[in-house]
């Protein structure tokens, strides 16, 4: 029973944000996403995003939606991102054979990783995770899949959060760096 008591919670809902705050997350996340998924296409190639992984949405709730958030800030973004790439790409190297296996153990050991180097960053699982299920085009890049995507997106999106949300006056990032 103690146990299912803990899951009451105790606290409140966050307050609303002004729709200034709702709008500068808008600009930055449309930014962000359109920079990187243009740069995949003038430079790599017009008929897919690659470069464009899934695990990027998660960053640009965190990096142009919850910018205080120690889990935003520049370390955790290009850290876990970097990290937990290389430890997805070497599980599904290790496992491939058993894709159930590789997934488990890339995300699993990217967060253990992440926390060791105090670069938690929620995203960063997914980009584990996406280096084992990726499929073909995904696993064709080998460890280039830390560098590209991984690497240039998340710092892609980090120069457009670092422009569009110190633009504002009301508005502050990063935190910190290091």
């Amino acid at each position: 029973m103690l146990f299912l008591q803990k899951m009451k919670g105790t606290g409140q809902s966050p307050p609303r944000v002004s729709l200034a705050e709702v709008c500068w997350s808008w600009i930055g996340s449309f930014l962000g996403i359109a920079a990187v998924a243009l740069l995949h296409y003038k430079l790599v190639d017009r008929s897919g995003l690659l470069m464009l992984i899934g695990s990027f949405g998660a960053s640009a709730v965190l990096i142009y939606g919850a910018i205080r958030s120690p889990l935003a800030q520049p370390r955790n973004l290009l850290g876990g991102h970097i990290l937990s790439a290389f430890i997805g790409v070497t599980a599904c190297q290790l496992l491939g054979g058993h894709l159930w296996l590789a997934a488990a153990l890339a995300v699993s050991t990217s967060i253990a990783l992440m926390h060791l180097t105090r670069t938690l960053h929620p995203p960063g699982g997914a980009t584990a995770l996406i280096a084992v299920i990726g499929g073909e085009s995904v696993h064709k890049l080998g460890y280039l899949y830390v560098v590209m995507p991984a690497a240039l997106g998340a710092g892609v999106m980090l120069a457009v959060a670092l422009v569009v949300n110190n633009i504002p006056k009301t508005r502050k990032y990063p935190e910190f760096w290091l």
